[in-house]
Order: structure tokens, then sequence, then C-alpha cells
């Protein structure tokens, strides 16, 4: 195994092509657990408490931890964060460190209650890991304010704009992203994770530490499936448009309708579907399409779709 860097390893292979058989070389996404532990009361109360693991691509692990907490309602803005670091040993050959510690301003309240997990949280669901249901994070009862438009020719760009961001994905093909970007379509940050609800909570944890949130004129896209999860992060954010590549589930548009949240799915080959909010879709004129064509996932050009020309495989081959 040789180091590239800590988010990807090479690594010995055997390839078979029909009946032949060559010995190559792949590169892999690094996945390893991170821990964050919290660090908070006053004076000679404080206390200080490991308080999930998730399984994660190292980078950004600080931003990634404010970006955990700040979707768990444990912080609400950057002043509530009084120091976050990497620390631990380094681990393994590729000496990454598997450990944050953030210490909270002495004047925040943490809810022991909110604390309640599993231990482990998978890279594939950061809700998987919760020990109850009374542990899920509130969804916000604050409905996001209209105003914010896109039009709808921005939000066709989208996938290609992503894809030409994702510097680990051209070498892995592994990973989801998450990317911000504002009315016009500019691309203002990028972050990817073997977890996509890791890929979002990088995102906003760094804007988080900049002090931009709320996010209320900004939209995000993620390379994979909208599930409730991403919805809630978003609105924790002020994010008022999220667009995904593949599916939403039901309750994430249950979710983006009581937001007023605009929730965008199958964004890929020139269409996308509105299941909420469309009334910050801007279109132009003569662009309506017949209704058996809008937003239809079965229909598409002969040959390679766009998204697998970008290198995004078919939506029935998107990573969990």
């Amino acid at each position: 195994m040789k180091r590239f860097e800590q988010r990807v390893v090479e690594v010995s292979v055997q390839r078979i092509d029909g009946t032949a058989s060559s010995c190559g070389r792949d590169v892999l996404a690094v996945e390893e657990p991170l821990e964050i532990r919290l660090d908070y009361g006053a004076g000679a109360g404080r206390t200080r408490r490991s308080i999930t693991v998730t399984m994660r691509t190292p980078g950004c692990d600080v931003e990634l931890a404010a970006g955990f907490l700040f979707a768990e309602g444990l912080v609400r803005r950057r002043e509530d964060i009084e120091r976050a670091e990497s620390c631990g040993p380094p681990a393994g050959l590729l000496g990454i460190r598997n450990l944050v510690r953030v210490d909270l301003s002495p004047d925040v309240t943490v809810d022991e209650k909110r604390l309640a997990r599993n231990f482990l949280t998978t890279s594939s669901c950061g809700l998987c890991g919760k020990a109850s249901l009374d542990a899920l994070p509130a969804a916000s009862r604050t409905r996001l304010p209209d105003g914010f438009e896109v039009p709808a020719s921005s939000i066709h760009d989208l996938p290609a704009r992503l894809r030409s961001a994702q510097t680990v994905f051209d070498r892995t093909g592994g990973l989801h992203a998450a990317a911000l970007f504002d009315a016009e379509g500019r691309l203002l940050g990028v972050r990817e994770d073997v977890g996509r609800h890791n890929a979002v909570d990088k995102l906003i944890g760094a804007q988080l530490l900049a002090r931009a949130v709320p996010l209320l004129d900004r939209l995000i896209f993620v390379s994979g499936r909208a599930g409730y999860e991403l919805v809630q992060k978003a609105l924790a954010a002020g994010i008022p448009m999220l667009a995904a590549v593949g599916a939403p589930s039901s309750l994430a548009a249950d979710l983006a309708r009581d937001a007023n949240m605009t929730l965008l799915g199958f964004v890929r080959d020139g269409r996308f579907n509105i299941y909420s909010g469309a009334q910050r879709i801007r279109r132009e004129a003569g662009a309506d399409a017949p209704p058996d064509r809008v937003g239809d996932r079965r229909r598409g050009p002969p040959g390679r779709s766009r998204d697998e020309q970008h290198g995004y495989p078919p939506s029935d081959q998107l990573p969990p």
C-alpha cells in the first residue's frame, strides 16, 4: 500500500477481463473512524465526554465536527465554540489523527438527552447511530423566507460544475460530494466524503466557523440521494434550496414542504423534479416541456447519459 495523501491510497488488485487476468494498481478512498469529544460546562464542573464516532474520509475534520454539532443543535453560533482541534496519536500507515476535541464556551448549556447516541455512526447514514427516536435532532418549525431565486438553466449546470471540483472522486470514483452555490450558480465551496451526511457537515461546518450562517441566499447540491437528514442539516443552516443528483425520500419531501424549502431531485441530463418550493425556480419563457417529459427519470437520450459522461454512475448505481 502506497500513500498518496490521507484521503486516498493505492492498492494492488487483480483484474479479470473475460477469461484473462492481470495484476495492476487501483486507488481507493480512505475510510477511517473519527471520534468527536466534547468539553463543556463552567469552572470546575466542566465535563468531557465522547459523543460519537463516525466513519469518514479524513480531511476537514474540525469542520465536520463543527457541522455535526450545529446540525444536532448542540451549538447554534460560532461563538459557542471556544476551541476545536484535531488531536490524538497518528494511527495506521497513513498517520491519520482520528480525534477532534471541541471545547464549548462556559455559557453554553448542553442538553444531556441530546447526547444519547449509540457509539458508532456508519458512513452511510448519520441517523443510524441514534439510540432512540427522542435523540433525533428536532426539526425547526421556522419556515424559510421567499426571495431567493435561481434560474432553471443554472440548476442544469450544477452536476458539471460539481463534478469538475471533485478532486478525490477523480482518483477513486467512490466519494459523495456536497457543494455550495450562489443564486447565479457560482461554486462557493465543495467537500467530499464517503458519507453524504459527512460531506454536508463539512460544508456547513466551514460556513459556521467562518460566521457565515445562516445561508439564506445559497443553495446546496449533493451528488447522491436527498434523505431526511440532509434536508434537516440544510434547514438548520437556513439554506432555502437543496438539490440532488438522486431521489429524495418521502420524509425529506415532507420536511422540506413544511419548512418552505425548495427540494429538487434527479438533477441530471438537463432536467429535474421540483418536490417543494417551486416559486424559487425562475424559468425562461417557452421552457416548459410536455408533462410526460418534465422530470421523468425513465426517459433520456440514447447511449451514455450526461452524468455518466461526467463520471457519475447511473442513478440506480449511486453509492448508498
